[in-house]
């Protein structure tokens, strides 16, 4: 498990599971209402939130850099 969360190669069933978690985490809603949704539906509010982190990443990083004087 721990190497498919760092970007190593999972089987289908792995994938599932961190999709479903990764979603339900951070929509604050139970895992059974990912299950419920259509796979693309799944697919693009993964790619939201993903896109949200990489911002967030970003920001922190920004700040990180500004507050070492760089």
């Amino acid at each position: 498990m721990r190497a498919a969360v760092k970007g190593g190669k999972a089987d289908p069933a792995t994938v599932s599971l961190i999709v479903v978690y990764t979603l339900a985490k951070a929509l604050s809603i139970s895992p059974l209402e990912i299950y419920k949704m259509p796979a693309s539906l799944v697919l693009d509010l993964l790619s939201v939130h993903k896109t949200f982190e990489e911002l967030k990443a970003e920001e922190i990083e920004k700040a990180t850099r500004k507050a070492k004087g760089g």
